[in-house]
């Protein structure tokens, strides 16, 4: 039976391991637990390492010998922290919940959409401060409109999915997209200029060097009027400063949950807009998304131990310099 090792505290372990996996992993492994201490003797001698938010980055030292862990199984999201590419090439294999945590961000995008396009924020504060009817002000539809993505990363795809009943047509831009894995998706590829002229913009891109201040002030400053854009991803993706002054003249609507930096500092006219959903980067953090962290990212691992196959958690070393 091969071993096991949970490097992760034990609120963290109950958090993300739901009842179901921790019998899986009793019934398929010898496990070992890590303290609160998260002690890395734990992590000796084992062929598999379960790890999460909170674990400690793996010195590729534990792989020197020759005898390090197989596998790498990371119930959330990101491993580049984690782990150094190095052990890649010494053919560890490395799971990621990420595309598990994509679906939780991607029902996010949607709510904030339909949040700002319906004016929700703007009528709840006019009934809390005693109004009630604001003839003025008029929700719109999703329906039919124009949505532009940015990058086609997992969470932009659980977003596309989300969107396949409002019959959208959406507009991704990515470098990396086929022509043929866009007609896959149901999307059409487009140029960043095309993709930010559309009436509904989220951006999902990762944070390497050529997203950093991906969407400029001068592209900002050419979205259209009324304009609804999310991030979910990355904060330094966008000139914040230019958003929010778009925002705070009613030119525009956005609904944040990164920031650059975090977290942020806002004045009052800010936290006060109403165009403005502001969330503490919390797109994927769900009660159901992260009780299956653990399991989603085991069951894979089980399917490459078994039969070698790569499940949809399995991080490829080939896409590992454009990954989240």
């Amino acid at each position: 039976m091969p071993k096991l090792a949970v490097m992760m505290t034990p609120d963290r372990a109950d958090d993300v391991c739901s009842p179901e996996t921790r019998e899986l992993l009793a019934a398929r492994f010898d496990v070992s637990w890590a303290g609160p201490d998260l002690s890395p003797e734990v992590v000796v001698g084992s062929d598999v390492v379960l790890t999460s938010w909170g674990t400690p980055h793996l010195d590729k030292a534990l792989w020197a010998d020759g005898n390090g862990p197989k596998v790498v199984a990371h119930a959330a999201g990101s491993v580049k922290k984690l782990i150094d590419p190095a052990i890649l090439d010494q053919g560890v294999a490395v799971f990621s919940a990420g595309t598990r945590i994509a679906w939780s961000v991607g029902e996010y995008c949607l709510a904030s959409m339909l949040t700002l396009a319906r004016r929700l924020p703007h009528f709840d504060q006019a009934l809390r401060a005693g109004g009630w009817k604001q003839p003025h002000v008029r929700g719109g539809e999703l329906a039919g409109q124009k949505v532009g993505i940015l990058g086609a990363s997992s969470t932009a795809r659980a977003l596309i999915t989300l969107l396949k009943p409002f019959g959208c047509d959406i507009l991704v831009y990515d470098p990396y997209l086929t022509a043929e894995r866009a007609e896959q998706l149901g999307v059409r590829t487009a140029r960043l200029d095309e993709a930010l002229q559309c009436r509904f913009v989220s951006i999902h891109v990762p944070d390497v060097p050529e997203t950093r201040g991906l969407v400029t002030r001068k592209l900002i400053e050419q979205l259209p009027d009324h304009a609804i854009v999310v991030n979910s991803s990355r904060g330094p993706a966008i000139d914040q400063a230019a958003l929010l002054e778009h925002c705070l003249d009613g030119r525009l609507f956005a609904a944040l949950d990164v920031f650059d930096p975090e977290p942020p500092t806002f004045g009052p006219d800010v936290l006060a807009a109403p165009n403005l959903l502001l969330t503490p980067h919390i797109a994927g953090d769900t009660v159901e998304g992260h009780l299956a962290l653990a399991g989603y990212v085991i069951a894979d691992v089980l399917r490459w131990l078994d039969d070698g196959v790569r499940g949809p958690s399995f991080v490829d070393p080939a896409v590992w310099a454009i990954a989240a």
